[in-house]
């Protein structure tokens, strides 16, 4: 077994053990945090946190930060929701407007990076505090609901609507043509392609999707950010596994000096890799401000840790270069589960910073130990 493989087996166990003590604790605490409704609520709060996440893991990836993200979700949800509640704008167009505002900043801070030669931790530091004031600006320091009272829209429905239960199936039965195909396709070409694993991986994953939609069909179905979750995921695979896009991301963030020589653009890269960040806070700025109810002064408060935190437990290593889509997934999963888990047992405040932080610190030591 190559070094490579025996640090994701040796990283993978400990993340396993740890998703089932919390699940096991909470699962003992509250009788309803295994219940349908929580569990559909715990997905909607995994596909918040998980857009972040793969958007924060394609800019740490060639070895770069964020930490703008988490004031960035609340701009871009306010900027939204002040267009569609105090401009009168249709919902569709209003976020069309602040995810190309997003696109924008975002792609205008890598430019500022690379172009400076700054280092992105100062950088987006700054916009933290600077996207935190102008989204108190824009809200005016008051509660702007996503939509006028009595008026649903696309920007309310995000996080209230479900997909029927038949088509939650429907979308298990799309999956494991998919997967199964993908294997046969695979096993066909031979080489060192292990057939065998191959099919058991793709019958873990179908059973994993029939056990969401049977849990979910259990509240009121699949919920829409689940699906948008998925497109991300799917999205981030193939861009960082199968284009020259994600191998010029790998090749810098392993060694810039040699991307450099062989010929990479690693400014384009990294300008590409802020303004996918830019559309990940989009999303998720979209997501939580109407998963909210409405735009206030806490939404995205430290997000851009939760990222943070997600990728690197998932095993993306802080000085770039190595990780994966599917940890990131991982490693959200733990997050949201922690703080789905602690909002359920109405834990202090305080408590939640506390263990976000030693969350955080426990990562980064995790990470420091696997990188050796």
């Amino acid at each position: 077994m190559s070094a490579p493989a025996r640090r994701r087996i040796s990283g993978d166990v400990p993340r396993a053990l740890a998703l089932a003590a919390i699940v096991a604790t909470f699962g003992a605490l509250s009788h309803d945090f295994l219940g349908a409704r929580n569990l559909s609520m715990l997905a909607i709060e995994l596909s918040t946190t998980a857009i972040l996440a793969l958007g924060m893991f394609l800019v740490i990836l060639p070895g770069h930060i964020d930490l703008s993200a988490g004031s960035g979700v609340g701009l871009i949800g306010g900027i939204a929701a002040v267009l569609v509640t105090r401009g009168g704008w249709p919902a569709p167009p209003a976020m069309l407007a602040a995810a190309a505002v997003a696109l924008l900043v975002w792609f205008s801070m890598g430019r500022i990076i690379v172009s400076q030669r700054m280092p992105a931790f100062i950088i987006t530091l700054g916009g933290l505090l600077i996207f935190k004031g102008l989204f108190w600006m824009v809200i005016r320091n008051a509660t702007v609901p996503v939509s006028p009272a009595g008026d649903l829209n696309v920007f309310a429905r995000l996080t209230t609507t479900y997909l029927p239960p038949a088509w939650g199936w429907a979308l298990v039965a799309l999956i494991a043509v998919l997967v199964f195909a993908r294997w046969a396709r695979r096993a066909r070409r031979g080489g060192r392609y292990d057939a065998e694993q191959g099919f058991l991986r793709a019958l873990v994953a179908v059973q994993a999707a029939a056990l969401f939609v049977a849990v979910t069909n259990g509240f009121r179905g699949v919920p829409l950010p689940a699906l948008l979750l998925a497109v991300s995921a799917a999205a981030t695979i193939v861009l960082t596994e199968h284009t020259a896009f994600g191998r010029r991301l790998y090749a810098i963030g392993g060694n810039e000096e040699a991307a450099l020589l062989a010929g990479i653009d690693v400014d384009a890269t990294v300008i590409g890799a802020y303004t996918l960040m830019g559309a990940a806070v989009a999303v998720t700025g979209f997501l939580q401000t109407a998963y909210a109810g409405a735009s206030t002064t806490t939404v995205g408060d430290l997000m851009e840790l939760d990222a943070i935190a997600a990728c690197v437990i998932g095993g993306t290593s802080l000085k770039g270069g190595r990780g994966n889509a599917r940890g990131v997934l991982f490693g959200s999963l733990i997050m949201a589960t922690l703080l789905n888990g602690m909002t359920l047992l109405a834990v202090p405040p305080e408590i939640k910073y506390v263990t976000r932080g030693l969350v955080l610190a426990l990562a980064v030591w995790l990470d420091t130990r696997l990188a050796r």
